[in-house]
């Protein structure tokens, strides 16, 4: 075995645990039957990862009680709405768990506060008067003791009833990111006077009695792990502090980290489970690609030369090599989050020394996070997550030639799924190389996982015997010498390309960023959408100089158009690389060093030795309207049928190559 570390038992209190992997802890939301128990959906979840070897299911939040914040019921399961239920949806989930070898802690969650999304509750409670962190003008009052005793209370209720279901431990949820259980813990979020308030003691006071409680009705016996961030990088409400940025802590900081940590392991926790971060900075609990891999590690290791008990990490820590290192010097277990959404089989690919054949996460949060609200998670790049036994993939009755034309996600999943299900399956690529725009939107070094996806892709069809066949088109004329029963259309799009009146040569970012010599030392970038954003902070981080000029109000398409963690950090990052910004204004001219914009207040000219665009992409779906009307059935997906993210591509190829 090549990571001996990673696959060697541990112990958390007297519970044995067959290997140094956990499933990281996240929200199950949309996965709740009416009266708060698991539906099957999310028992299914669970336990395809534990059957591929992953030692200690951690599930996710799981409402310790509703009624306080007045939580949407059927959104987020909860323990104590229906006790029997919960047993009954859990106790056999648990069963099957047991029978990998693997063992399940239920994280027990106090609720939001004052990170409440809008939509999920209609009482804002918080430890003090605080503001909402998504939208300020919601305040959130100050708890009663008897709703904090009650809510303490439904804490140590729910570890009751998780011993009954068979769970072999819990978490608390949490010290850690800001939630409800952590406004009491930090000083920026709790001005109270009474024995909750004030000195470190007291703010701890609430997780601290959660704890003993536990342990006085469960049993010494019976292990409590505690999700735990060791500092919080908050530069203030709705402000964070970035890796490489130097500023004052407005939360926790990491001596009073260590502080609270010893206090919490004296008062009984098992385990700590850490990371950093809090909804104001809310991209370090959520890494978007930007952050390096393992970004965790370096708390992980103040944390285990600080306290005796295990502490688990997460924070990309997908890598075996990078996870391998950690234990011991960093951590005692590795936490596994969105990797596991990704691949459930990551582990036992991991233990097998077949880690080119792990699907990877993007860190987009697309397909996970950004669908909170609209439908029940799950990920970009695995449409079965979360649905694994309803949305399989089966063996076709029927087996037939099926031709894909384009090798972008959609072409390249539609060819996976296609041969899993037996048919023979051609794929067309008219390029010397597959990937599609997937190659161009890799090229920035923080879009590693892009690349990776494509390597994930190109390992799989490899495996499969997928025929393949580069620089080759295919025509109205020719396409029936092909003899398909079936014709996937997964062409793609290409970049919008617009020419600026003047002196200067208009580069579309494609060719920028396939091949960045060709950008000098003061960039101008015309069009402010994802594309153009990304690419200016790549540009800033090999040492150019970079003004991005968009014409609407705002960039990116303002904080609703991405998953709101990596929208944050993206801004926050290009403001700390000091990339001048231009909205509602247009390009008017180029001179031979510079450019002329214009926007309400006037005319500027801008320093600029290489002007590109960014403007958007376009549909490449030609060939598809010369063809869509042949009898042999023509079906167009991904971006070739409408341009968005990566997200519907992937999902629509394997929706439609499925039921092929």
């Amino acid at each position: 075995m090549k990571y001996q570390k990673l696959f060697s038992p541990i112990k958390i209190g007297k519970v044995e645990i067959k290997n140094r992997y956990s499933m990281a802890p996240m929200g199950p939301v949309g996965y709740s039957t009416h009266n708060g128990a698991y539906d099957q959906r999310l028992q299914d979840y669970y336990v395809e990862r534990a059957k591929n070897n992953v030692g200690l299911i951690i599930t996710g939040v799981t409402l310790a009680e509703w009624k306080l914040e007045g939580i949407v019921k059927s959104i987020i399961p909860s323990v104590t709405i229906n006790p029997a239920a919960f047993i009954y949806s859990t106790y056999s989930m648990n069963e099957r768990i047991h029978a990998y070898g693997a063992k399940s802690f239920l994280q027990i969650s106090g609720g939001f506060g004052r990170v409440s999304m809008p939509g999920i509750s209609s009482n804002p409670v918080s430890a003090s008067d605080n503001k909402n962190r998504f939208e300020p003008e919601i305040q959130h009052r100050e708890m009663t003791i008897e709703e904090i005793h009650e809510l303490r209370d439904n804490f140590i209720k729910s570890a009751v009833i998780a011993k009954q279901a068979g769970f072999d431990g819990v978490e608390i949820h949490a010290v850690h990111e800001g939630y409800l259980l952590d406004q009491f813990t930090i000083a920026f979020y709790n001005r109270r006077n009474d024995e909750y308030g004030g000195s470190l003691e007291n703010r701890l006071r609430l997780p601290i009695e959660i704890v003993k409680g536990i342990k006085k009705y469960c049993g010494e016996d019976f292990p409590v792990s505690l999700r735990f961030s060791l500092k919080s990088f908050t530069k203030d409400f709705g402000k964070g502090i970035l890796p490489q940025e130097e500023a004052q802590e407005k939360g926790r900081d990491i001596e009073e980290g260590i502080k609270a940590a010893q206090m919490l392991e004296k008062a009984g926790y098992d385990a700590l489970n850490a990371d950093v971060g809090t909804y104001d900075s809310w991209y370090w609990n959520h890494p978007p690609m930007y952050f390096e891999d393992g970004m965790y590690r370096k708390y992980g290791k103040i944390l285990k030369e600080n306290v005796n008990i295990p502490v688990i990490l997460a924070g990309r820590m997908d890598n075996p090599q990078i996870a391998e290192e950690a234990i011991d010097d960093s951590c005692d277990m590795i936490g596994l989050g969105r990797p596991l959404l990704a691949d459930p089989e990551i582990v036992e690919k991991i233990r097998t020394d077949r880690y080119d054949e792990v699907r990877p996460c993007l860190s987009c949060h697309e397909g996970c996070m950004g669908r909170m609200g609209k439908a029940a998670i799950s990920c970009a790049v695995n449409p079965a997550c979360g649905r694994e036994e309803i949305y399989g993939i089966n063996p076709a009755a029927i087996k037939k030639t099926v031709l894909i034309i384009g090798s972008g996600p959609a072409g390249l999943e539609s060819a996976r799924v296609s041969k899993i299900r037996g048919h023979k399956v051609i794929l067309v690529e008219k390029d010397s190389e597959l990937g599609g725009n997937l190659r161009i939107s890799g090229a920035p070094e923080f879009k590693r996982y892009d690349r990776a996806l494509v390597n994930y892709y190109k390992r799989q069809l490899e495996l499969l015997g997928v025929d393949i066949r580069l620089n080759e088109e295919v025509t109205k004329d020719n396409i029936e010498s092909y003899k398909a029963d079936e014709i996937i259309y997964a062409a793609g799009s290409k970049p919008k390309k617009i020419e600026i009146k003047g002196e200067q040569k208009t580069y579309p970012a494609d060719e920028i960023l396939l091949d960045i010599n060709k950008a000098k030392e003061n960039i101008v970038i015309v069009g402010g959408g994802l594309v153009g954003c990304e690419t200016a902070l790549w540009l800033t981080q090999h040492g150019k100089k970079v003004t991005i000029v968009e014409m609407l109000d705002q960039i990116a398409g303002g904080p609703k158009s991405l998953p709101f963690m990596n929208y944050q950090m993206l801004m926050e990052l290009l403001a700390f690389n000091k990339v001048k910004i231009y909205t509602k204004s247009q390009v008017k001219e180029s001179k031979k060093d510079s450019i002329v914009i214009a926007n309400e207040d006037g005319e500027k000219e801008i320093k600029c030795d290489t002007l590109m665009t960014s403007v958007g992409y376009y549909a490449e779906d030609k060939l598809y309207n010369e063809i869509k009307d042949i009898k042999t059935p023509v079906h167009n997906i991904g971006d070739s049928r409408q341009v968005r993210k990566i997200m519907p591509s992937i999902w629509e190829a394997y929706e439609v190559c499925r039921t092929l």
